[in-house]
Order: C-alpha cells, then structure tokens, then sequence
C-alpha cells in the first residue's frame, strides 16, 4: 500500500464522485493516515474527531473487503470508537468481522448524496435576506456552529476548536447567513468546492427560528452561487431526516448515491 495519491486513484473515485466526493477533497490534504493500492482500496484518516473514510469498487469481493478490514484494524482504527464512512455492502462485512473480533459495530447514519443541476425558487420567501458571513458574525457563526454539532453529535470538538473553525470558516468566503428582517442570524450553511462539484455543508436554522424557511431559502441562493461560479452543487443528508430531504428536492436536489455511517 503507498501513502500517497496521484490520478489513478481521483479516476477511482469517479465511479462514487458523489458518495465519495468528501473522500476527493480530503484526499491530498494534511491527513493523519491515507493508504492505497490505486486499483481496489483507498483508506484515508484525516484525524479524530473525524470518520474514516474506505472506498472500494462495487464489485469487491469478499478478499478484498477483507483486505479493507485487517487494514483498519492493523493500524488502530477498530476497536477504539472510530467511524467508519463506506458502501453499504463494506459495512455489513465490517460489522460481521467486527463482531468476531468483540468489537460491536453498527450503523449510525444512513447518508444520501444530492447535487442539483437546475436550483428551484421556494415557493415559501421568508422575511430578512442572505447575508456572507464576516469576522463580525464570528460569535453568532459560533453559536450557530455549538447547536450544529450539539443536535448531530458528528465530529463534536470543544470550545476552542469551534472557534478556531469558525474564523476559517469566515476567512474562506463561502460561508453564509440568512438574517431575518430584525437581523438576527437565524441559519447558516457554506460550501467547499473540488473539481467541478461544491459541497454544501452546515445547513443549520438556529433553534428560535425554525419552520419559516430561511435554511430551505439560503440554500437555495448559494446553491445559485455556487452554479453561477461554474460548480455543481451538491450535498449530504441524513437519509432518515425526511422532511428535509423533501425540502432539498423540492429546491431541485436529485438522489444520486446512498452511504453509511457505522461505529
């Protein structure tokens, strides 16, 4: 296995470039562990509190699901609460091996892949406007950012990190906030471009202001951002949060993959 990428394995990828668009992003970054074979198995780590992150064809065989099991559990990564981001078929073998090991894992998420082609005016136009997030929203970016990982419980870190996050997250210009008409910050989200796809991520209504459709507004516009900039957007869902999941195909997001979380 090499610790190192090159073309073979982004021409990997294109086969699940939704699924696996993350994985594509994070792939020749600063990342703790990033293993491959260039023709059946990507492993990449970039860290706690992150999941890793295992491509393999649809087509893997049972060796070779193997092969990316004794490679997780050979360097650390089973066993001691890590998540694993992988095809439905991988997990159900990682979670049979696991268990003969004494290890207990199971499915946490189930994930859809979106992107969107042709966004869709809401019908639904709520008061106050979008708004490009600046080093003045910093504490309200924060707070919004303290709920985010509060109500999903991924990728939790503490205060500081949040922080540290949120001045990255400004400095980038692609993060965003909806403010309501007295101009409180009332959602959020931002985007991360790889390729020809962006990602949008962080998509939050603040707890006091939901049910009027800033979230479903705002990502609506910078999903027109992003496409006016030549991108297109994309994103991932809980597949179990449905009416969310209407909401973003009502606004013209398209199922295009499906992926789990397991741990």
């Amino acid at each position: 296995m090499d610790n190192f990428v090159d073309e073979r394995d982004h021409k990997l990828l294109e086969r699940d470039r939704y699924t696996f668009f993350v994985l594509g992003r994070i792939l020749g970054g600063d990342v703790q562990l990033r293993l491959t074979d260039h023709e059946k198995l990507i492993l990449c780590f970039t860290g706690d509190p992150y999941p890793v992150w295992i491509w393999t064809p649809d087509s893997a065989s049972s060796e070779e699901m193997e092969r990316a099991y004794m490679l997780a559990k050979e360097n650390g990564l089973v066993g001691n609460g890590k998540h694993f981001n992988l095809k439905y078929e991988l997990a159900e073998y990682f979670m049979k091996r696991a268990k003969e090991d004494g290890v207990e894992l199971s499915i946490l998420t189930n994930m859809f892949a979106y992107d969107c082609p042709e966004p869709i005016k809401p019908e639904s136009q709520p008061d106050g406007g979008i708004h490009t997030c600046t080093m003045d929203d910093l504490e309200d970016l924060l707070e919004i950012i303290n709920f985010f990982h509060q109500e999903t419980e991924v990728d939790q870190k503490d205060e500081e990190s949040y922080r540290k996050d949120a001045e990255m997250f400004i400095s980038s210009g692609k993060t965003f906030l909806w403010k309501d008409a007295q101009g409180n910050s009332v959602a959020s989200c931002k985007y991360a471009p790889n390729g020809d796809m962006a990602s949008i991520n962080l998509v939050f209504t603040h707890p006091q202001f939901r049910r009027k459709h800033y979230a479903e507004n705002l990502v609506y516009q910078v999903s027109m951002l992003i496409k006016e900039q030549g991108y297109i957007p994309m994103l991932y869902t809980d597949a179990d949060y449905v009416a969310s999941n209407a909401c973003y195909e009502k606004i013209g997001y398209i199922l295009r993959g499906k992926l789990c979380t397991i741990g």
